[in-house]
């Protein structure tokens, strides 16, 4: 009986990146909504502690925090940056909320939020959206590109 020698290959060594470009976290579908309600939290005590808690500035900060999300994210889950953003920005739109009375007016006070912030909401739900679905578009595409 004939023995048969096996070699074993080792993986190619990773390519090196360039030296200005760091590689990217990727995160999971709960990673990336732990990250955006993270940030999101702590973004909205910090406005309430510098800005006395100015929707608009909560606003402009809640962007790059969709984008970040939409590019940290992993490939295969993707559909979840969309989906996150807006519960993180609600979440950090309790800090800012007015209600003084209870739960109840602590309620009324984030609907209010949510309400008169509309605007920043739905934008950082469509960068977010439009992060993911341009990250998609690229990834079919290479992936069907002939190697």
């Amino acid at each position: 009986m004939q023995r048969r020698q096996v070699t074993l290959r080792r993986p190619a060594p990773p390519v090196a990146r360039p030296a200005g470009q760091a590689p990217g976290p990727r995160l999971t579908g709960l990673g990336a909504g732990l990250f955006c309600g993270a940030a999101m939290i702590l973004l909205g005590w910090l406005d309430l502690l510098l800005f006395d808690g100015s929707p608009t500035v909560y606003g402009v900060l809640f962007l790059p925090v969709c984008v970040l999300t939409a590019l940290w994210v992993r490939r295969g889950d993707l559909l979840t940056a969309p989906v996150v953003v807006p519960i993180a920005f609600t979440a950090g739109a309790l800090s800012m909320a007015d209600g003084s009375g209870g739960l109840g007016s602590r309620l009324m006070g984030v609907i209010t939020v949510l309400a008169t912030q509309a605007g920043w909401l739905y934008g950082g739900t469509l960068v977010a959206g439009l992060v993911a679905l341009v990250r998609k578009v690229r990834a079919l595409s290479r992936r069907r590109r002939p190697r």
